[in-house]
């Protein structure tokens, strides 16, 4: 099957779907410009001081740096809150906005990435869970409550050394703050904000129990299968089709649509797909 003809299918179960499930990994954010982090090389290559320093990704995002040498561990997480608030969403998220208002979808993101994107693009709040949390919001590093707060630090970054120039405070106890992200190895991270996302999340699955739901999932991949393992359970229980779309890890199950390029490119195929599908005005 052409791409073109993948685009088509893909097309013709969206505007069959009675409710929308956006999957987001790291590759949704590439076409922004962000980082994916994939594979130590690709690390090393957004931030080339840790391959000096030894380290990879999984031991720069740890939450020992926060409490051993708050400057480093910022160093990582305010390098990446400024890239953040640089980064412009890519024309994908408002195709996706399209859809759904042209329609007439019921929606809800499930999204790994802690960049806050979606919001920024428009998507609505209580209909956006991020299983990671966000880098918008901080928290005590020593958990002297379960409070957050949103993260309205400018922390700017000595980007010879990696480290903070500020470390931002907890305004309840004075001890060094850290990003609300859920790290590797992370048994401090206060995941409030993140479960009352969820429970709107199933919520949200409960009322669509019964609908033909359409799954499509942009960017994520197997080193941590959080939003892959969703989406395959989703389709094992209830109605619908999942859409992936993965230049490398675009593998799906049976029946399934796989589609093996950026999350841009696919979103942009399958839109102009169903322009075609559209009855002419």
């Amino acid at each position: 099957m052409s791409l073109k003809e993948v685009f088509d299918r893909a097309a013709e179960e969206l505007q069959q779907a009675e409710t929308l499930m956006i999957h987001a990994g790291a590759g949704m954010g590439v076409d922004s410009g962000l980082p994916d982090f994939r594979g130590t090389t690709g690390f090393w290559k957004a931030y080339p001081l840790y391959e000096k320093l030894g380290l990879n990704f999984i031991e720069a995002a740890n939450p020992r740096h926060f409490s051993r040498d708050p400057a480093f561990g910022w160093g990582f997480y305010g390098h990446r809150t400024a890239l953040y608030r640089e980064t412009s969403p890519h024309q994908g998220f408002q195709l996706l906005l399209n859809w759904i208002k042209a329609l007439g979808l019921d929606y809800m993101v499930v999204t790994s990435n802690v960049d806050g994107q979606f919001q920024k693009a428009g998507f609505d709040e209580d209909r956006i869970y991020e299983v990671h949390g966000s880098l918008n919001y901080l928290q005590c590093t020593n958990v002297c409550r379960d409070s957050i707060w949103p993260n309205t630090e400018e922390i700017p970054v000595d980007l010879e050394t990696m480290r903070a120039r500020k470390v931002p405070q907890c305004p309840y106890c004075g001890a060094a703050a850290r990003p609300n992200v859920l790290m590797f190895g992370d048994f401090s991270w206060v995941e409030k904000r993140a479960v009352e996302q969820e429970n709107r999340f199933r919520r949200f699955l409960s009322r669509y129990r019964e609908s033909k739901i359409f799954v499509i999932e942009l960017g994520a991949g197997t080193a941590v299968p959080t939003i892959r393992n969703l989406s395959e359970n989703i389709i094992r229980h209830y109605r619908g089709v999942l859409v992936r779309i993965n230049p490398r890890e675009y593998n799906v199950p049976p029946s399934q649509i796989s589609i093996p390029c950026s999350a841009l490119e696919g979103l942009q195929g399958i839109d102009n797909s169903l322009d075609k599908l559209r009855p002419e005005q």
